[in-house]
């Protein structure tokens, strides 16, 4: 996406949440959009400065945990235990997330549904799902 329109999409998004579009708000959401992998929080400071945005890191966790809050992005924890973070559009998360050993980067895998879904029991309302595969990632693979 363009920088212009992936900060249109963002602020559509964010216009969708009834909540306030703040520069940060704007921004990170913006980064996550563009971003082809989930980004740590330190992946998302450096981008933002590159776009010439220096958020403090209090703005930068505040406006990601609002973000996860209404569920215009989500977070997934890494095998190094860092949290990542990627958009998503108001949907639920419920997909399985991909770690490469290789270059450590962690994919969402949208059409790849867990399968417990549709055996669950009765009664049994899932709000989130995390399946974390490992392995090497398309991009790796071609390279050894």
């Amino acid at each position: 996406m363009t920088q212009l329109s992936t900060e249109q999409a963002a602020r559509h998004l964010l216009l969708q949440t009834r909540g306030r579009v703040t520069p940060a708000r704007l921004g990170v959401l913006s980064i996550l959009l563009d971003a082809k992998t989930a980004l740590s929080h330190q992946e998302i400071e450096q981008a933002a400065l590159q776009q010439g945005n220096a958020f403090d890191r209090v703005t930068l966790y505040r406006a990601l945990d609002w973000l996860v809050e209404q569920r215009v992005a989500h977070k997934i924890v890494g095998t190094d235990r860092a949290w990542r973070y990627n958009a998503q559009s108001g949907s639920s998360h419920q997909h399985a997330h991909f770690y490469c050993k290789r270059c450590e980067q962690v994919f969402c895998l949208e059409n790849l549904q867990p399968a417990l879904l549709v055996s669950l029991p009765h009664g049994y309302q899932v709000e989130t799902v995390e399946l974390n595969l490992q392995g090497c990632c398309p991009a790796c693979a071609k390279q050894a």
